[in-house]
């Protein structure tokens, strides 16, 4: 099944994560699969919450913004304080695409927007980074202007 609050694959509602006070609520990662928060989680350079988006926009393959969670990523920020938001989105044309357009989307909300440094590999996917070159990445997230 899946969180009620940040659709991650769960046997608990809400997961683990979202459950844990001792997370900082003021930052959210913003992720395009599960298993991209297995990896995420594996560097441990990352204390916030997930959102998981549930794939990425693909003209090409039919997917489009209403095809993803991101309706409910919207009601989130509307709902909760974020100092920060992270669109950790593979550094691919369809994560770069799918990046640009939470960026226009959400950028009403005065919240900051960062990226994932380029550290990571174009082309490459999240769940197959190594922990210490995702921990960079992460350390190294960039504001998107």
């Amino acid at each position: 099944q899946l969180c009620s609050i940040c659709f991650n694959i769960t046997e608990d509602d809400p997961c683990p994560v979202c459950s844990d006070l001792d997370r900082n609520q003021r930052i959210l990662c913003v992720v395009e699969e599960p298993l991209d928060v297995v990896a995420v989680e594996r560097s441990r350079a990352f204390v916030g919450h997930y959102h998981v988006l549930h794939g990425v926009i693909s003209p090409v393959e039919g997917v489009g913004p209403d095809d993803l969670k991101i309706a409910e990523l919207v009601r989130r920020i509307e709902t909760e304080k974020y100092d920060e938001i992270i669109l950790a989105t593979n550094a691919t044309l369809e994560g770069d695409s799918t990046a640009l357009y939470l960026q226009r989307r959400l950028s009403p909300y005065n919240v900051r927007l960062t990226r994932l440094a380029r550290g990571l590999p174009v082309g490459g996917d999240l769940e197959y980074t190594d922990e210490i070159t995702l921990g960079r990445a992460l350390d190294g997230r960039q504001e998107m202007s």
